[in-house]
C-alpha cells in the first residue's frame, strides 16, 4: 500500500519545521518549538497459580506526558494570558478568573511543503502547568530570547477528519 494515497508521487514524509499551534480557534504567533506528543500505557503483570511461570501481561493505566511549546519573545500576549489564568486564582489580588476557562483544547497541525494542512493532532483539556517568561540571557550569546510553556493535558489523538492535501503542482512558463 501507497504511503500517500493522493499524491502517490511523493515519496519523502512530512518534515518536522512547518507546523501551527492553533488555540481558541486562531494560530499563535512564532511557537518554534513542540516537545514530543507521547503516551505511555503501563503493563499489569499477571499469572494465575496454576498457571506456568511466565506471566501474562495486560495494558494498564494510560499517562501523557506534558507539552513544552517553545517560542521567541514577541508583543503577542496570548502566553501571558493563558498562564495568568492559573496563576492569578487563589492569589487575593481581586483579579481571579474562573477556573472554567483556564483549561483550553489545543490544535497542533503539521504542513506540508507547500504550507497545508497535511496532519492534525487535538490536545484536551490542556493547561498552563509551567510559565518561562523568559530563558537565559546572555550577551555574549547570538541567539533569540525563549519563553515557554509547559501544557498538562488530560490526552491527545489524531484529528483523521484532515485528508492527505493534493499537493500542487508548479509550472513554470515556456
Amino acid at each position: 500500500m501507497a504511503e500517500f494515497i493522493v499524491n502517490p508521487q511523493r515519496f519523502d514524509p512530512y518534515k518536522n519545521f512547518k507546523f501551527l499551534v492553533l488555540w481558541d480557534g486562531r494560530p499563535v504567533a512564532g511557537v518554534s518549538k513542540i516537545s514530543p506528543l507521547k503516551r505511555t500505557t503501563e503493563v499489569v503483570k499477571h499469572r494465575s497459580g496454576g498457571d506456568a511461570s511466565s506471566p501474562r501481561k495486560s495494558a494498564g493505566r494510560t499517562e501523557f506526558e506534558a507539552i513544552t511549546l517553545e517560542r521567541g519573545i514577541t508583543h503577542d500576549v496570548e502566553f501571558d494570558r493563558w498562564a495568568n489564568k492559573v496563576w492569578m486564582v487563589g492569589q487575593g489580588r481581586g483579579a481571579e478568573s474562573s477556573l472554567r476557562d483556564f483549561r483550553k483544547d489545543i490544535v497542533i497541525q503539521v504542513l506540508n511543503e507547500a504550507g497545508q494542512v497535511a496532519v492534525a493532532y487535538k490536545v484536551y483539556r490542556a493547561w498552563v502547568a509551567e510559565y518561562q517568561i523568559v530563558g537565559e540571557l546572555d550577551a555574549n550569546a547570538n541567539a533569540v530570547a525563549i519563553q515557554s510553556l509547559k501544557l498538562e493535558h488530560e490526552g491527545w489523538d489524531r484529528d483523521y477528519e484532515v485528508a492527505e492535501p493534493e499537493e500542487p503542482s508548479i509550472q513554470f512558463p515556456a
